[in-house]
């Protein structure tokens, strides 16, 4: 025991209570009184300046930029004084529609105003009434058609934060913040991971009013609600919550705004952690929402009674609910004739089976069932691994982990490299290790037909969950063969059947089975047969287009 006792005391950390350094709490000498908080803006223009220099750093910040000047009003000279940062706001703008219009306007009062239809002699005897400051700055003096009246520090600060420039004016206890941005962004481009053939060719960027303008172009209509959150007590990260008013269930929108209101984290950066915060089961792999970078796709789900959520900074739109469906569903499947996509889909369904189960399949029947592989496969097979010292495995989990390390490195180096990556993985990798008998000439194939599966699969969400649960069937078959890939399957079916998205389950309609009239199941109907809504939305219109859309043929028939 005192062994232990001596080396737990030997390694344990020990967190130092003192400190050789003290942070000072008052470095602008500040008022004992001037705490920085959520405060009213003062009416001095000095204490302003100081409240602020502590709150943005100055002494240390290079980028928070404060002008100071004067505002000719009356024969008199107010002081005034423009925060702004540097790369967030467009100069051009503060310049012409702000300093200009302060510095460089004449003098008008409103007396001049009220009597430039008297004489010259009224004008000049007549005593000026009292000028109100603060309306005669924000109605007359600053063109720009953006612009707020704020009380409180912390709504400027946040504005300034979002690429606004703040106005201050000595005896105003009132702040104009002007829409002012100009910071550079990515301009609107092809879809990087969701390619079609016949579709739109536009794909979300960072900007999130870039990105709520393409939905508002594409639905086009004054029902396309669009409610602004601040998600992080630190980044205060702006997230649209959207949904068409008359068609969204109203349980279903105040669900999802109940949930991204309810989020106590410092910071939200991108939509992947928002998915693993709002999600029904965080410790699933499976996906729960669908993730999306094209406008169509989600302006069709907005259509259809489904809640888009838009995060700045990130070009990946989250859409509320998803089934398991909506993950074999490309977007161009719309497009397409009903035909052509149902087999585009069934083949897809086909490639979800066998990237799961190809691998843990041939382990346990190279292993534990070789009577149902015909003689002659069987022969072959023997005649490959006669010098393959290893067993089946270890040249299978080999191979695999070999190839998702391919793929990542495709995925990290740069686009030049990444076909040089593919052909050293593949061929000369692959070549060398059949010709150095540690696997057999079968098992590539098995892997390289795996891995073409999980790429025919549409979305990246799916095939990422697919390829964690492939480990375990390949372990399990090796372990007991086909009992134990039944046994892994029924646990993997029973854990998703119990999944849901939103209170939707994740198997809707099959598992709880639902008319498929009222519910789009796995082929799609024709596009004049696509009447209704799916019933799981419970949306406030059921349906899309009457029974006979198409009148042009009954007008043909009748005449």
């Amino acid at each position: 025991m005192s062994i232990k006792n001596f080396f737990k005391q030997l390694f344990e950390f020990h967190e130092e209570n003192d400190y050789e350094f003290i942070l000072p709490k008052n470095p602008n000498n500040l008022p004992e009184d001037f705490e920085v908080t959520n405060e009213k803006i003062y009416p001095s223009l000095s204490v302003n300046l100081e409240y602020l220099k502590t709150k943005y750093n100055l002494l240390i910040n290079s980028d928070v930029k404060f002008r100071k000047f004067v505002i000719p009003i009356q024969n008199k000279k107010v002081p005034a004084m423009l925060l702004y940062i540097d790369g967030m706001v467009n100069e051009t703008t503060i310049t012409n529609s702000v300093l200009q219009p302060l510095l460089l306007k004449n003098s008008i009062t409103m007396q001049e105003q009220e009597t430039a239809k008297g004489s010259r002699v009224s004008i000049t005897h007549a005593k000026p009434p009292k000028l109100n400051l603060e309306n005669f700055i924000f109605e007359g003096l600053i063109p720009h058609n953006s612009i707020i009246k704020q009380t409180e520090f912390e709504e400027v600060i946040k504005n300034v934060n979002a690429g606004f420039c703040a106005l201050f004016v000595d005896t105003l206890a009132t702040a104009f913040c002007v829409e002012t941005k100009g910071f550079e962004g990515r301009s609107v481009s092809n879809p990087l991971t969701e390619n079609v053939v016949r579709g739109s060719q536009e794909a979300f960027v960072e900007n999130l009013r870039t990105n709520t303008s393409m939905l508002r172009k594409i639905v086009n209509n004054e029902n396309l609600v669009i409610e602004e959150v601040e998600v992080g007590t630190l980044s205060k990260t702006k997230v649209a919550i959207c949904y068409i008013k008359n068609v969204a269930n109203d349980d279903l929108v105040a669900e999802a705004k109940y949930r991204v209101n309810n989020l106590n984290v410092d910071y939200l950066l991108s939509s992947g952690q928002l998915e693993q915060f709002i999600k029904d089961n965080p410790s699933s792999p499976f996906p729960q929402t669908i993730s999306t970078e094209r406008p169509d796709r989600v302006s069709s789900y907005l259509l259809d009674g489904r809640i888009a959520i838009v995060i700045n900074g990130t070009p990946f739109v989250l859409v509320v609910p998803a089934i398991f469906l909506d993950f074999l569903t490309s977007g161009e499947d719309r497009n397409l004739n009903y035909q052509f996509a149902n087999f585009l889909k069934f083949i897809r369904m086909i490639a979800v089976f066998f990237a799961t189960f190809l691998p843990g399949f041939y382990v346990a029947i190279t292993n534990y069932h070789q009577e149902l592989i015909p003689s002659e496969l069987l022969f072959a097979i023997a005649n490959s691994r006669e010098a393959i010292p290893f067993p089946v495995i270890f040249e299978i989990l080999v191979m695999e982990i070999s190839f998702e390390l391919i793929r990542e490195a495709g995925l990290r180096v740069s686009s030049s490299f990444s076909t040089t990556i593919g052909i050293i993985g593949a061929l000369i990798l692959g070549d060398a290790a059949v010709s150095a008998n540690i696997v057999s000439p079968i098992l590539i194939i098995v892997v390289a037909f795996t891995g073409i599966c999980g790429f025919s699969v549409p979305d990246f969400s799916l095939t990422t969950s697919i390829r964690i649960y492939r480990f375990a069937y390949i372990i399990f078959g090796f372990l007991a063969g086909f009992l134990g890939i039944a046994f892994t399957f029924f646990i993997h079916f029973l854990v998703l059947s119990n999944l849901t998205s939103f209170g939707v389950p994740f198997f809707t309609p099959y598992i709880p089975f639902s008319n498929l009239k009222r519910n789009k199941g796995f082929f799609i109907k024709p596009v004049w047969k696509r009447d209704r809504r799916n019933e799981f939305l419970n949306t406030k219109r059921p349906k899309i287009e009457n029974k006979i859309s198409m009148d042009w043929r009954n007008l043909n028939a009748k005449q």
